[in-house]
């Protein structure tokens, strides 16, 4: 019988949606989304494999394990660990495969790391990999191309530790049609987007119910891009939920706000939580990266109809474009504090191997090397800036983070978020939360981040309070709220490790909370 164990490194070092925050003491830890990357590798081996599943964020790799081959996979966040693990079971005498995102955009950086490459998509070439596996007679390397998701198999949840995350996942299309000139996505999954036939996606959003899951991120690009496909696909969602209440989150472009009956969709399928690509309120920068769908809109307006629709937003936000200058960062603030959004994922400007950015900047001379290659580090970057030092985006990147996250910005984000949610919604809103139906790892997460947010001082505490006692007034939010909170636990975690986060540091200026006794944080849930 042959045997593999798949690994899903730690990451590098915490980002806004890790799950350190879990288990940032000892294991077991925990994740925020369930790993698909290796549940679906798994599913394509042969029936009478031996096969075990590892995420390192819950569990230590097991070095004496006795498979026969190694699987390792892994995003550019993962380099340093995956090259790590994938060494020492080399040292130990394994084979070892290594696949995944940067394995696809960045083989030559991993070839001397693994016995075999895995570069690009599986689908079409799992069949003869795996018998190559079977018949130990493995190549160099295996290259995928974009293959019909048809071909695409349901994941082996029951092989993964289920309880040790928060959110499922299922993924219902690849590619993305837009043209950033700064995203890796496009490179190595295309801009045709490839959608998963409809009932496949029912079958594995019933399955993870089984699991025991109640929130499940959409695992896709850009969800909404292809709308005709995206109601038709929303529908049966609705339909399924019937008597099943599961949430949903997932990533849309701004544009999708154009069309009310999508929005009044995503509400009516659970969609409750999207990831939104802001990027930057600069004009200039956001023609220069080619993100014309965020331009000839107010931005402000168009975030504030999904929260007043019923869908809470995270932002992502980029700072370092040829066109910022030194104010760029009270711009970002700025504009920042006049949405709804409480959690950004703030980064400096990245260029990313195999992108267009890429392409350019070194063209230009301006790439720097020997340092981080990853955008998920909000306070570096390798392009060498024309409008500002290096020192100056560093300076305005720190103030920027510590700024937006200090307690009294972060409550007032939150607060509009409550205030406005679901005011605007076309039909009712829907059941409050059952703290009892909650799963034990979700019980943990909010617990672990209460104790971590209020032990970090009385604004912190105090914003806690108000918050949660905000939520609890307003029922509908209070599992979207209680993810929030988590996340800005992550992030000021995130922070304290990157050594990145300095009270005393605000930029612009933020009035301090006025001095008052802490109080205890009470949650329910």
């Amino acid at each position: 019988m042959t045997s593999i164990y798949i690994i899903n490194p730690a990451g590098d070092f915490p980002t806004y949606f890790g799950g350190e925050v879990l288990g940032a003491s000892a294991y077991p830890g925990g994740v925020m989304m369930a790993d698909l990357a290796s549940a679906t590798v798994a599913a394509f081996a042969p029936s009478d494999y031996r096969i075990r599943l590892c995420d390192e964020t819950m569990e230590p790799v097991d070095f004496n394990d006795d498979s026969d081959f190694i699987l390792v996979t892994g995003k550019v966040s993962q380099r340093l660990r995956m090259t790590a693990i994938a060494d020492e079971f080399r040292r130990r005498g394994k084979t070892v495969v290594i696949g995944g995102p940067y394995a696809s955009l960045s083989p030559a950086r991993l070839r001397d790391h693994c016995d075999t490459l895995v570069c690009g998509e599986i689908e079409e070439i799992a069949e003869g990999f795996f018998a190559d596996l079977t018949g130990r007679r493995l190549k160099d390397a295996y290259f995928g191309d974009k293959p019909s998701l048809a071909h695409s198999p349901f994941p082996r949840w029951d092989l993964y530790n289920n309880d040790r995350a928060m959110l499922g996942a299922v993924q219902t299309s690849r590619g993305c049609p837009f043209e950033c000139e700064f995203c890796d996505v496009i490179q190595y999954l295309g801009r045709k987007q490839r959608h998963k036939p409809i009932g496949n996606v029912i079958a594995e959003i019933d399955a993870l119910w089984r699991f025991g899951y109640r929130t499940t991120f959409l695992a896709d690009d850009n969800f909404t891009a292809y709308r005709a496909h995206c109601k038709e696909l929303l529908a049966a969602i609705a339909e399924w939920r019937q008597g099943k209440p599961m949430e949903f989150v997932t990533q849309i472009s701004i544009d999708a706000t154009r069309d009310d009956e999508l929005l009044d969709m995503c509400v009516a399928a659970g969609l409750t939580q999207v990831f939104v690509g802001i990027e930057t309120p600069n004009i200039e920068s956001l023609r220069e990266t080619g993100k014309r769908q965020n331009l000839k809109i107010s931005l402000v307006d168009e975030i504030q109809k999904l929260v007043d629709r019923g869908m809470s937003v995270m932002g992502g936000m980029i700072v370092g474009f040829d066109h910022d200058g030194p104010g760029v960062f009270a711009q970002q603030y700025d504009f920042a504090m006049a949405t709804p959004i409480p959690i950004y994922s703030l980064g400096a400007l990245m260029a990313s191997e195999a992108t267009p950015l890429f392409d350019r900047i070194q063209r230009e001379g301006r790439l720097l090397t020997g340092g981080v290659e990853t955008q998920a580090v909000p306070w570096s970057s390798n392009i060498q800036c024309t409008t500002m030092s290096m020192e100056e985006l560093h300076n305005g990147m720190q103030n920027l983070c510590n700024a937006l996250y200090a307690p009294a910005a972060f409550q007032e984000r939150m607060l509009h978020l409550i205030d406005t949610f679901g005011r605007h919604r076309n039909g009712p809103a829907p059941r409050p939360m059952d703290p009892g139906a909650l799963r034990e790892v979700e019980k943990q997460a909010v617990q672990a981040a209460m104790t971590r947010i209020t032990r970090y001082g009385t604004a912190e505490g105090r914003m806690w309070n108000k918050v949660w006692g905000a939520a609890v007034r307003k029922p509908e939010t209070m599992t979207i709220v209680a993810r929030i909170l988590f996340q800005y636990a992550q992030a000021r975690y995130m922070f304290d490790r990157g050594s990145y986060w300095e009270p005393k540091l605000s930029f612009p200026p933020v009035a301090p909370p006025a001095a008052a006794a802490r109080t205890e944080a009470v949650v329910t849930a």
